[in-house]
């Protein structure tokens, strides 16, 4: 592989935590924290959170360790091939990129739903209902121009893209750092009754949204060949962007079910906004502060996830598991520009599905997500057992018992996904979705291995492994 035939390596410290984090955080810490409350309660919806946080912080740890150790574009596809092969790194990278493009399709709903806060009844020119919710022209034109500005700007580069992710980043913590401080000196413990509501039901039914709000610090892994740091730092940097998402969810639960009582969650249609706007003596001004703070996690969240996607997609093309088309770079940026294009399609046309997509993309994206980690745990431990000297810059300690408890943790959550559990996914939407995906999957795998030969991921793995060796 020639220079001009590869990833920018520009990426630094601030670079990588803004990139991780801002996409960790997105948008869902604002249009559904009333929601997590209301499902299982304040310290219901704490606990449901720390949980999910813990399954995702011993994930975390068994992607830094090989993200260091394999620092190569595509993450996911890189560990599950080198530990199950070609057939095992396809399911594993293909669920995440579910995952991601749930993700930057939600955004593209999200964006819309968050005007209707600063401008009420700008929502006009109705065209149809899906599931009970009008979709209207100027709805759905606001997320189109997202949906497109945000993929002009991952076209044009990986440095244009972190420096923007930056600033948003900056201004998100600002906004949510105002928020806590307000609802601790405003708010009391009584409106955090109830504590716990609806049991353990209520718990399940928020652990499984979790995943879609923790995804974020893979994308580390998915840019790591652009990433200009030593390797173990590389974990080091994944690793605390875990934690830090982990304490910034459960403190915005904390902030809004403090300041607002349950009847005025239930009239809220944006309750982070209207938290912070109660925690400042009823201030529209604050409120509004705190929905440009959420319109800046839309934003850093589809950037994050333009950059994973993008990056999954273009390593599974040049393995020749996808379309090999999808694998160039733009020979100016050095973006791999028609995956951009591919995600940009599918983001701009997710509007059209409306409001009620944003809970079918959440909890469809997530299935994806912990399948994915769940294969990563797994070739963990197996690489750990069959490479016991591979070199490993942020090596854990305790053998492969981290990786057993991700593990198990995952399939933990796998289960609350399937029929019969009270949290499982939702027919016919949601599995609808995750059917199409499994079905598209397949024909492009077929495709490809047909026209590029069995052999070719393996012969192509191999160099790049040998390459970093």
């Amino acid at each position: 592989m020639n220079d001009s035939d590869k990833l920018l390596k520009i990426l630094s410290n601030k670079d990588v935590l803004a990139l991780a984090f801002g996409a960790m955080i997105g948008w869902g810490w604002v249009v559904t924290s009333g929601l997590w409350i209301t499902e299982a309660g304040s310290f219901g919806a704490i606990l449901a959170f720390a949980i999910g946080g813990l399954l995702v912080v011993f994930v975390g740890l068994t992607y830094a360790e090989l993200a260091s150790a394999l620092p190569l574009v595509g993450g996911e596809h890189v560990y599950t091939f080198k530990a199950m092969g070609r057939g095992a790194s396809f399911v594993a990278t293909w669920s995440i990129i579910l995952g991601y493009v749930s993700v930057v399709a939600f955004e593209a709903v999200a964006l819309p739903t968050v005007f209707e806060y600063m401008v009420p009844d700008y929502s006009q020119g109705y065209l149809y209902t899906i599931a009970g919710w009008d979709v209207t022209v100027t709805w759905v034109g606001v997320g189109m121009i997202g949906s497109l500005t945000i993929a002009w700007i991952n076209y044009h580069g990986i440095k244009l893209t972190t420096v923007i992710s930056v600033i948003l980043t900056a201004f998100i913590l600002a906004a949510g750092i105002m928020l806590i401080t307000g609802s601790t000196f405003g708010g009391n413990m009584d409106n955090m009754q109830p504590l716990i509501k609806a049991g353990t039901t209520g718990i399940f039914t928020v652990i499984i949204m979790t995943p879609f709000m923790f995804v974020g610090f893979d994308v580390i892994p998915q840019a790591a060949e652009e990433i200009n740091l030593p390797q173990r730092k590389i974990g080091q940097l994944l690793i605390v962007s875990v934690i830090l998402a982990v304490i910034w969810y459960i403190a915005i639960i904390f902030g809004v079910s403090r300041i607002l009582n349950p009847e005025e969650l239930a009239a809220s249609n944006l309750v982070t906004a209207d938290a912070m706007a109660k925690a400042f003596g009823d201030s529209n001004l604050m409120g509004n502060v705190l929905v440009l703070g959420g319109i800046g996690g839309i934003l850093t969240s589809w950037l994050g996830f333009y950059v994973g996607g993008s990056r999954a997609i273009y390593a599974l093309a040049n393995a020749g598991m996808l379309p090999k088309a999808l694998g160039k770079l733009h020979p100016k940026y050095k973006t791999p520009y028609r995956a951009i294009i591919l995600i940009a399609i599918l983001s701009t046309a997710a509007p059209l599905l409306g409001r009620p997509s944003l809970v079918w993309l959440v909890n469809s994206g997530g299935l994806g997500l912990v399948v994915a980690w769940l294969m990563v745990s797994i070739s963990f431990i197996l690489l750990r057992k069959r490479e016991p000297h591979m070199n490993r810059p942020f090596k854990l300690p305790g053998g492969t018992f981290i990786g057993w408890i991700a593990v198990l943790m995952s399939i933990g959550v796998v289960i609350l996904y399937m029929p019969g559990m009270p949290s499982s996914l939702a027919w016919p939407y949601e599995w609808f979705i995750i059917g199409a995906w499994t079905i598209l999957g397949c024909i492009l795998y077929t495709y490809s291995i047909k026209k590029y030969g069995k052999s070719y991921a393996n012969e192509y793995m191999k160099k790049e492994l040998d390459r970093i060796a």
